[in-house]
Order: C-alpha cells, then structure tokens, then sequence
C-alpha cells in the first residue's frame, strides 16, 4: 500500500463513507479509508430497526440496509480501505501513524484528513450512580451489540435510565423479545429523542416514562435485583418520599452521547467545549489547516440523513482543498444567543459560501410557536418561524449569502424569541 494519498479518511462509518465518495467524485485521485472494525458500516450495522433514509433516499431503510448503499458504491470506485486500523495519531495533521493487522505499523500521509470517528456513550461512571455494583448494568448500545449482533438476550425486567433514541429504540427490541420492560426514567422535564421514537417504542408498547425523575439506588449482589427511581426538583435533586422500587435484572443507561476526540485533541484541533465537537468553518474545516470534520465527531446528530449531507461537504472540501489549497477570503464568527446551546459552523468564510450557508443548533428546552433570529450589530437579519423545537431534535436554517454585507463586526447571532404579537 503506497503510503502517499490526496484524501485519507479517518472511520468507515456513515460519515466516512459518504464523505470518501464524494471526496473521489469531486475529483480527488487516491482516497483513503481507514477503519478499526473488520468491516465498514460503523454503528448503523446494528441499527436493524427501520427509520433509516428518508431524508435522502427518500425511503425507509434499516441501518445495515442504509450503510450497504453506500458500501456498494465502493466497488469500482478506486478508493482504497484499510480495515483492522487503529490511527494512532498524526503530528502535523497530514502524517497519520497507524497500525493494522495487514500491515503492521505505517506512515502514511494525506494532503488532506477528514475526521469521521463518531461518537461513543456515557457510561455509569460518567453519570455517577450511586448503589451496588452488580453485573446487568448496560449502556443501551451495548446492549444493541450483544442482542443485535451476538445473540444474547440481555435481561428479562428491565429499566432504562434516560430517554435518547438509543435506548427507546431499545425499549421496543426487548419487548419484542419477550422482556418486560418496566420503565423508561428521564431526569430532564422532556424526552432527549425524537418525538417519533417516543410514540413508536414507548408509547406503542405501554411503557411508561417518567420525566423529572432518576435512579438513585441500584441493588443487588451477583446481578441487579433492584433500582429506587425518585422524583427530581427543579435543582435535578432527587425529592425524599418520592422513591419507586422497581424489581428488576437489567439497567440499560441512555444518557447522552460524546463525540470521540482524543485523537483530535492530541493533533491540536480546536475543540467546542459546548458540543465536545471540533470548531468547523463552513465546509467542515477544522481549526488546523486541511483536517476536516464531521458527523457525530462533531456534533451528535439524530438522524443519519444530517451525517451524509455533512460529511459530503467534508468530503468535497477536502478533494478542492488537496487540489487548491486552503480558500481565502474574510470569516465571520456564530455566536449561540437565547434558548441556544451551540451552533455549527463556528465560523464562515464568506467568499467559500455560493448561495447560503445551513447553520446547526440545538435548543435548551422545549419551545412552542418561536421564532429563530439571526441578528448582527442589534439588527436581525434573518428570521425563521417554528411551531415545536425541542433539545432532543437538531434545527437548521438556511442563511442567504445576499445577507453577508449586512453583517456588523464579523459576527452573528443565532437565538430562539417569542413571537411579536400581531
């Protein structure tokens, strides 16, 4: 394997895929994928529920189904795949150190990188639960790997802490098992998942969910034999006399995902300490320069459909930034306003943008009949009317280029109002 590639990318998950291809059709000659797993898919290999591409095959598709799409386009393609890869780390962003079962220990260098590591999950450790530590405590996406891919059924009384789409997802595969599944607990006054998977996996099978409420005890010796779920004030503090004892053999924790970025951080990439994500410009471009980014590596999205389209603009942008160098021109900074948690990109240049640039974000609570406002200098220039906004689902609005002159001071604002009365 020649050491030497105009693309290489770094996950040969759905981001990585998407943005290999387009990166080859956008004309760049030798592209790279490495990957860690012994064959491509990422994650969505075991996602076998439906719910997958209707956004951009316009057809409903499992998650196996959806990676093979792309999968299939490789053939022919002429891009090159390592599998069994571990990048190690690359010190001047373009000399990637990587080991692999094949090869063994390799240099090999890129005039340009794209990031497509996606994201793992928070684990008990991370979220502190206090009580026993037995065996039967689960994040809900290993769970998803043992039942999903292994065969092995997990516990029979189950209750899920959290309400990310993993673990409603979850909830509904081991009902269909034969599980009982006797609570989904959320400590947030709303569900963190998208509302589809709320009525779909929960609401379907009678599963209750408790919102403001936690675990605050796990018990039992060899296994779990019980949870003490509480109610929680307004200060996320467990209320006394609130407690629940439910008798169950099975935790499943869905409690929030993080981008998977030690070995962005040990590059120097710039990374957003709001969304655990690297700092993007417009096309994906992280803080060093040719090293690219996107998908859950960035930010957590919630429907596969928003990783291709992002990662295709990586892909692209990598293939004219090998060819053409780094674009030009001046940048604007986006500001996170009221209800906004953080927004994706970070900066725009603005003479890299044709039409319009999207703009990702998350709201910090549920919102009825709002209105999104782009502002620069106290001057709104943009504004965009939404009847439902809620955390657990990414907004995106379009900005129009024609706007970029009214910009004051090299920055915007992104924020969630009240509508004016009429």
């Amino acid at each position: 394997m020649n050491g030497c590639y105009d693309v290489i990318v770094i996950g040969g998950g759905p981001a990585g895929l998407a943005a290999a291809l387009e990166a080859r059709r956008t004309g760049a000659a030798r592209v790279l994928i490495l990957e860690r797993n012994n064959e491509l898919g990422g994650i969505l290999n075991q996602c076998i529920h439906n719910g997958f591409g209707l956004h951009y095959f316009k057809e409903e598709l499992t998650g196996p189904e959806y990676a093979g799409r792309f999968i299939a386009e490789l053939e022919g393609s002429g891009i090159d795949v390592l599998l069994g890869a571990m990048v190690l780390d690359f010190n001047d962003g373009k000399t990637l150190h990587v080991m692999s079962r094949s090869h063994g220990y390799q240099e090999l260098h890129a005039k340009a990188v794209v990031l497509c590591m996606g994201c793992r999950e928070r684990t008990r450790g991370a979220i502190a639960i206090p009580g026993d530590r037995p065996a039967g405590v689960f994040t809900a996406g290993a769970a998803q790997l043992y039942m999903n891919i292994e065969g092995y059924m997990v516990g029979k009384r189950v209750v899920i802490l959290g309400s990310g789409d993993i673990g409603l997802i979850m909830a509904r595969r081991m009902t269909l098992e034969g599980a009982k599944v006797l609570a989904c607990v959320e400590l947030m006054p709303y569900s963190n998942g998208l509302n589809r998977n709320i009525v779909q996996c929960l609401n379907d099978y009678n599963i209750p969910l408790y919102l403001s409420h936690t675990i605050v005890d796990i018990r039992g010796d060899k296994r779990v034999e019980q949870v003490v779920v509480a109610e929680v004030g307004p200060d996320r503090n467990p209320i006394p006399g609130t407690e629940m004892v439910f008798d169950c053999d099975t935790v499943l924790l869905s409690v929030g995902l993080i981008p998977e970025n030690e070995l962005s951080r040990k590059a120097g990439v710039q990374i957003d300490r709001r969304t655990n994500g690297p700092v993007v410009y417009e096309n994906m471009e992280t803080s060093l320069p040719g090293v690219f980014a996107c998908g859950n590596v960035v930010h957590v999205h919630d429907l596969v459909d928003f990783v291709t389209a992002e990662s295709q603009r990586a892909g692209r942008a990598a293939a004219l930034y090998a060819q053409n160098g780094e674009p030009q021109g001046p940048c604007v900074e986006v500001r996170n306003g009221r209800a906004v948690n953080y927004t994706v990109p970070q900066h725009i240049r603005t003479g890299n943008v044709e039409k319009f640039v999207e703009i990702f974000f998350r709201v910090n609570n549920v919102y009825r009949n709002r209105v999104i406002r782009i502002s620069s200098g106290g001057k709104v220039l943009a504004s965009f009317k939404r009847e439902h906004m809620a955390p657990g689902e990414m907004e995106k609005v379009a900005f129009p280029k024609a706007l970029f002159p009214q910009i004051a001071d090299g920055e915007i604002t992104v924020s969630v109002e009240e509508e004016e009365a009429q």
